[in-house]
């Protein structure tokens, strides 16, 4: 029997995405590697223990979502974790730019990842959710479940 995926309000990602896009504008126009390193570890935080776990979500639940009315649906939480994950990847690449002085390498994984947060905070579009289902759906021990079937 398949386990029943953790949801979340999609509106959290969401908002969670729109500070991301403004700290890591924010480490393109100071150059900061440690203010990156801040927003991956963050990143690190909703890939591994979930979306839920992060600065973000504490915000969100605490001080917005109460103030909002009750969303008219959940998601899945699995593709926005799996997106923590992609941002952390390019955030370490990012980092380790920043730390051994390749400046070009530093602001275009910065920039990937900018990109891909704007466009979630802007746009509803996670690019990350995104491969998280084309990986599922072409996973051969999972491409003929559905993505609720699909095991955590």
């Amino acid at each position: 029997m398949p386990v029943p995926a953790q949801q979340v309000d999609p509106r959290g990602p969401r908002f969670g995405a729109s500070v991301t896009t403004v700290l890591l504008a924010l480490v393109l126009v100071t150059g900061s590697g440690w203010l990156l390193a801040a927003v991956a570890m963050t990143f690190a935080i909703g890939a591994v223990r979930g979306i839920a776990a992060t600065p973000y979500a504490l915000v969100f639940r605490r001080l917005i979502r109460p103030r909002l009315s009750p969303p008219s649906e959940l998601e899945d939480a699995r593709p926005p974790q799996f997106a923590q994950a992609v941002g952390l990847v390019f955030a370490l690449i990012g980092v380790v730019g920043a730390l051994t002085g390749l400046t070009p390498v530093f602001l275009v994984a910065t920039a990937f990842a900018l990109g891909a947060a704007f466009l979630n905070a802007a746009f509803g579009y996670c690019l990350g959710c995104e491969m998280y289902l084309l990986r599922r759906r072409f996973s051969p021990t999972t491409s003929h479940q559905s993505i609720e079937e699909i095991p955590a």
